[in-house]
C-alpha cells in the first residue's frame, strides 16, 4: 500500500479508505501489509508509515504491518530504529521494518539529497540500524550525513531476537546485495513487470551469494514478491472495473520511472497492452493462481506474495477483489482445499450408505418409543 490516490479527491477520505481496507484484509486472513513513505507528487500520500501503522494496529487484530518501505536516507538511523522498537512493543510484535533508498527522486531533491547518493546512504544507515538491533555494544559512527556517538537502544525488540527487517529490490541488484550482507529478507517489488520477472533468478543468486559471503543464510521463506491484481467473477468484469482508475495511475508512473509498468493513452489501450505484457492480473481467481504459479516456477520458490494496492477500481469492487483472492487463491497455495474435498468425496462416494443408516436409526428410535 504505497498508497496510490489520484490528486483531486479528498485525501482525508482516501486515507480512511486505506485503513478500512486493512481492517477488511485482517478479517479475510491476510498475513501482512506493508505501508509506503513518500513526501512529494501528491499521489502516494502517506508521509509516515509508522504513524499510519500505529493507527491501523489499533483497528486490526492479527495482520502484521511493515514499513514498505522506510526511505533510510531521509532518517537518522538511531531515531528510526527507536521508533520501530516502540512500534514493535505497541503492536505486540506485529511490526516489520522494510528498508529502501527512496523511490521518488523528487523527495530526495526536496531534502537536498543527490539521487546517486540515495543507495550508498541506505547501506550506511543499515550498518547502523542492524548494529543497534543486534548488539549490546555502543555504536560510534560518523558519515557525511549523520553522526552517532556511544549509541545503544534503550529498549530491546519485542520480537526475538529482533523485529524482522526486509530490503526492497526492483530490477537492480542493490537490494539483493544488501539483504545478503545484513541477513535480512528481500522484497522484490516489481516481480510481475517484464524486467522484474526476468530478474528474479538474478535476485536469488545475488542474495544467496552475498549471504554466504557474509556468513548469513538466504531464506526463501523471507522472500516476498509483489505484483498488482484486480479480480472479479469474470475477466470482462475485472477489465471494466479497472477503467475507473488505471489511466491516472499509468500517467503518474510515466513521470516517476524511466519506463512505467503500464503503456497506453487510454484505459482500453492499457488493459490491452497488459494482456500482452502481463504486468498485472486483471481477471479471475484462476488467472491469479496461474500468475503466482509462474512466479514460483521462475523464482524457484518464495515465502509470500504481496498484492500491490493500486486504487484502480471503486472501493466496493476493490474489497470484492480481495475477497475472491482470500476465498479461492490463498487456500490453493496454503494446502487448505484438499482435505475438505477429500472428505466430501468420501461421503458422496459412499452412495446411500450413510443416509440409509440415518433412516434406520430414526426408524428404530420411533419403534423403540412406541414399544
Amino acid at each position: 500500500m504505497a498508497p496510490f490516490h489520484p490528486a483531486g479527491q479528498n485525501p482525508t477520505l482516501a486515507l480512511e479508505r486505506d485503513l478500512d481496507l486493512l481492517v477488511h484484509l485482517d478479517r479475510l486472513g491476510f498475513d501482512e501489509a506493508w505501508i509506503g513513505e513518500h513526501h512529494s507528487a501528491g499521489y502516494e500520500i502517506i508521509a509516515s508509515p509508522e504513524v499510519f501503522i500505529a493507527t491501523a494496529a489499533e483497528r486490526t487484530k492479527h495482520i502484521r504491518l511493515g514499513t514498505g518501505v522506510s526511505s533510510l536516507p531521509y532518517h537518522h538511523p538511531l531515531l528510526l530504529a527507536d521508533r520501530m522498537i516502540l512500534l514493535d512493543h505497541l503492536t505486540r510484535g506485529r511490526v516489520m521494518l522494510g528498508c529502501g533508498p527512496g523511490q521518488l527522486t523528487s523527495d530526495a531533491h526536496m531534502l537536498g539529497i543527490p539521487a546517486d547518493l540515495q543507495r550508498p546512504r541506505m547501506h550506511e544507515a543499515l550498518d547502523a540500524i542492524m548494529h543497534l538491533l543486534r548488539s549490546d555494544e555502543p555504536l560510534t559512527m560518523e558519515t557525511d550525513w549523520f553522526t552517532i556517538r556511544d549509541a545503544r537502544l534503550q529498549l530491546k525488540s519485542f520480537q526475538q531476537p529482533h523485529l524482522e527487517v526486509a530490503i526492497a529490490a526492483s530490477i537492480s541488484p542493490t537490494g539483493a546485495i544488501a539483504a545478503g550482507k545484513y541477513g535480512a529478507g528481500l522484497l522484490s517489488i516489481a516481480a510481475t513487470s517484464r524486467g522484474g520477472f526476468d530478474a528474479l533468478g538474478t535476485h536469488w543468486d545475488t542474495w544467496k551469494h552475498e549471504s554466504e559471503k557474509h556468513g548469513n543464510v538466504a531464506d526463501r521463506n523471507k522472500w516476498r514478491l509483489v505484483g498488482p491484481m484486480h479480480l472479479a467473477e469474470t475477466k470482462a468484469e475485472a477489465q471494466e472495473q479497472v477503467k475507473y482508475g488505471i489511466l491516472p495511475f499509468s500517467r503518474y508512473f510515466s513521470h516517476v520511472l524511466p519506463a512505467g509498468p503500464t503503456q497506453g493513452d487510454t484505459a482500453e489501450e492499457i488493459i490491452a497492452n497488459n494482456d500482452v505484457g502481463g504486468f498485472a492480473v486483471i481477471g479471475t481467481p484462476d488467472d491469479a493462481i496461474e500468475k503466482i504459479q509462474a512466479l514460483i516456477d521462475e523464482s524457484g520458490g518464495f515465502g509470500t506474495f504481496l498484492m500491490f494496492a493500486h486504487d484502480w477500481a471503486r472501493p466496493a469492487d476493490t474489497h470484492r477483489s480481495f475477497e475472491l483472492f482470500a476465498q479461492y487463491v490463498m487456500p490453493h497455495f496454503q494446502n487448505q482445499l484438499e482435505a475438505p474435498i477429500a472428505s466430501q468425496n468420501w461421503l458422496m462416494n459412499a452412495g446411500g450408505e450413510f443416509v440409509n443408516q440415518a433412516v434406520g436409526a430414526i426408524t428404530k428410535a420411533i419403534s423403540d418409543y412406541q414399544a
